[in-house]
């Protein structure tokens, strides 16, 4: 299916940003932001078309501009450590955006980058007062006899990257046992909440059986009751009549024994 009038100005914006994030920029440079924001509205209005293209197209056409806005979010963070350590988790495209490229230009651009910040990083840790190294990740660098050959600055070059890179090792291991030791305690936390939760069911459940038979219990007194309120009526009624029967034979044997005074 032939590209639509948006695909195509989609496509060549997206290659004038490669083209200006292999660049040096200043830090003052705003074309590419303003640039990748509208690749954003355009790829967005793509979506909504009906002839819009392929998914895979769509989705690498979503993987180079999210590279590039992750790229520029990266470039604005204070430290090169922390760009470098962005710049890692960058994905760039798949395929070329153009015909004449060879390789794709967001996989150019990152290599770049990643130089880049590897370079800065390394000259700010070689650089003096930039960094403090520990004095114990210093002991533990290197021995000796592994720096001979070399002149002093050079040795203790070596002897501070081989610290830091130590450092930052044993930072990443603490981080990890820390970790691990967070998620024994969640796993913890979960197994007690699950049993908590099991022994209110059971509760729950006992609860419901009891309220049952007392509700059943209730039931049958209330049975009970009414057919025992029924019988005494039944009582009280016969001993009225046999009352009012016995008063009624009672007066009429009173008259005839007692006739009426002339």
């Amino acid at each position: 299916m032939a590209a639509t009038r948006l695909e195509l100005n989609l496509m060549r914006l997206l290659s004038r940003c490669e083209a200006l994030a292999a660049e040096r920029r200043d830090p003052e440079e705003w074309r590419l932001e303003k640039y990748v924001a509208a690749l954003e509205d355009m790829l967005r209005e793509l979506k909504k078309q009906s002839s819009k293209p392929a998914p895979e197209l769509l989705n690498e056409y979503s993987r180079k501009v999210d590279f590039l806005k992750g790229l520029l979010e990266a470039e604005k963070l204070s430290s090169s450590m922390e760009k470098a350590l962005a710049n890692q988790f960058l994905a760039p495209g798949r395929t070329p955006t153009t015909a004449k490229e060879r390789t794709p230009a967001t996989k150019t651009v990152h290599l770049q980058t990643k130089a880049r910040c590897t370079g800065q990083m390394r000259s700010e840790l070689l650089g003096t007062g930039q960094f403090i190294v520990p004095p114990s990740a210093l002991s533990r660098s290197c021995d000796s006899g592994c720096l001979e050959g070399f002149t002093s600055d050079e040795k203790q070059s070596a002897v501070e990257l081989d610290a830091v890179l130590q450092h930052h090792q044993d930072m990443q291991e603490k981080l990890a046992e820390e970790m691990l030791s967070l998620a024994r305690s969640l796993k913890n936390n979960t197994l007690a909440a699950q049993n908590v939760i099991k022994q209110d069911n059971q509760t729950l459940s006992h609860s419901l059986r009891m309220a049952d038979q007392s509700f059943e219990k209730l039931k049958d007194e209330s049975d009970r009751l009414e057919q025992h309120a029924k019988k005494s009526v039944d009582w009280l009624l016969w001993i009225m009549l046999i009352v009012v029967c016995f008063i009624f034979i009672s007066m009429i044997l009173f008259i005839r024994i007692f006739p009426k005074l002339k």
